[in-house]
């Protein structure tokens, strides 16, 4: 019998079982890979970069004719190239004002119900359909709002509004019932904002530290009282990005309001009466418009609609992240 000691001792070198390949293969993958998602993700602010700076372009010409004026005056002439944005901008603002008021109580009261009351059974689904609501074309919201939304505000809601001896006497609800106004514009806007608020809320509440209700409850606090005072203050920022991640959807949305609110370039005070958003008046004249000035000037209208929506979409992603960090920490 061989002795070990004399056994011949075989050596391997690593290039022999091929490790070293491999691994410098791996070095050479990981390093595309690396570049590769990097100049991926460059590309969306690069993106978005060209599309404001072609945007501003063509924006510039009707802001340089008519300055500040442009967001402030209410003359809409395209034969005469006389424009003015305020009407728009106002009717962005109050429908979606309208929708924020009627979504978020919705939205929290989903968002609450899911994340404190809702069994394990129940959660899932009821989570599933609201969020399906985001899923449903604009289109089809338009459709929806015209054979079925429209009849019941002009023949139901509307004249009950008007008979209200107090609120029927406000600049609110004066005036006839036409069925395309700013009030079904905001309606058809808060079911379409609202499976955006509730999934965020819902979000942020389930990142809400267990040992946060723990300590509520421990201190003799109910099941309502723990919610409002110790879940809901901790998710205050989240809950805040969720509405406004809605407001942000709600300024930009353009077919359905375009369908519902009837399309008139003028300021009233009564949301019974028709009236314009920002998306809804580049949507109905874009292909219509034939003078170099009237594209400017909806080139314009959409530069004023991207920056606001950029700036809202920016502080809502930074308060849901404020929150998540919080939770984490």
């Amino acid at each position: 019998m061989v002795s070990e000691a004399a056994r011949p001792v075989v050596t391997t070198r690593p290039d022999d079982t091929g490790l070293g390949a491999r691994i410098d293969g791996s070095a050479i993958g990981d390093s595309i890979y690396r570049w590769m998602t990097t100049a991926f993700a460059l590309g969306i602010p690069i993106l978005l970069l060209f599309i404001a700076i072609e945007i501003g372009a063509a924006a510039w010409p009707a802001l340089k004719a008519f300055g500040f004026g442009f967001l402030t005056s209410s003359d809409w002439d395209p034969p005469h190239n006389i424009f003015g944005a305020a009407p728009a901008i106002y009717g962005t603002i109050v429908s979606s004002f309208i929708a924020l008021l009627i979504a978020t109580p919705l939205a929290l009261g989903v968002a609450i119900f899911l994340s404190e009351f809702a069994p394990s059974w129940l959660r899932q689904p009821v989570a599933f359909l609201v969020d399906l609501l985001a899923a449903i074309p604009s289109v089809v919201y338009g459709l929806w709002g015209i054979f079925v939304l429209q009849p019941l505000l002009r023949d139901h809601v509307m004249p009950l509004l008007s008979a209200i001896p107090l609120l029927g006497q406000t600049p609110l609800f004066e005036g006839p019932a036409y069925g395309p106004s700013m009030l079904s514009a905001g309606l058809i806007l808060a079911i379409m904002v609202l499976p955006f608020i509730s999934a965020v809320s819902r979000e942020v509440l389930m990142a809400v530290p267990r040992s946060q209700r723990e300590a509520a409850l421990a201190l003799g606090a109910t099941k309502w009282e723990m919610i409002s005072d110790a879940v809901v203050p901790y998710a205050r920022s989240g809950i805040i990005g969720g509405i406004i991640l809605g407001l942000g959807r709600a300024l930009g949305e353009t077919m359905a309001v375009t369908m519902l609110i009837g399309n008139v370039h003028k300021i009233s005070a009564s949301l019974l009466a028709p009236g314009y958003t920002m998306a809804s008046l580049i949507a109905n004249e874009f292909a219509e418009a034939t003078g170099d000035l009237h594209l400017s000037a909806l080139m314009a209208v959409g530069a004023v609609l991207f920056v606001v929506t950029l700036i809202v979409n920016g502080l809502a992603r930074w308060l849901v992240w404020r929150v998540s960090r919080e939770g984490q920490s």
